[in-house]
């Protein structure tokens, strides 16, 4: 009971500081990056993202970013996203060392959407008015 005890405490605060990393870093900035047209990276897999996506989103797996990581624009501004948040940083990871200065790790891909929509609303609501 002991162990169960340390192991649950160990994973709630791996949690809350991943939490804290990522109202820190991930989202500082990622509203305004979208805004100005960001361009969403999903990189699961093709049949992943048949299950829901980012609408605009491009779909490159990471197991094959590797090779058509050059059908991307270095001078774009890219924001990858998986399921949980863990590809995305590999894939972020790799693009940087490939020469790509404007790539942001969005985490999960249902998170990131609501940010997305909430831009979306923003640009509809000032388009409005």
């Amino acid at each position: 009971m002991k162990n169960l005890l340390i192991i649950l405490s160990i994973i709630l605060l791996i949690y809350i500081s991943y939490r804290i990393f990522r109202f820190a870093t991930l989202d500082n900035g990622l509203e305004n990056k979208i805004a100005n047209d960001a361009v969403i990276l999903d990189v699961r897999t093709e049949i992943e993202f048949k299950t829901g996506h980012i609408k605009g989103s491009i779909n490159i797996a990471l197991g094959s970013i590797r090779e058509r990581y050059v059908e991307l624009d270095t001078s774009k501004t890219y924001i990858t996203c998986c399921s949980h948040g863990l590809r995305s940083v590999k894939v972020e990871s790799l693009l940087k060392e490939r020469g790509f200065k404007k790539v942001y790790n969005g985490g999960g891909w249902s998170e990131l959407k609501e940010i997305v929509d909430l831009v979306s609303q923003k640009k509809d609501f000032n388009f409005q008015n």
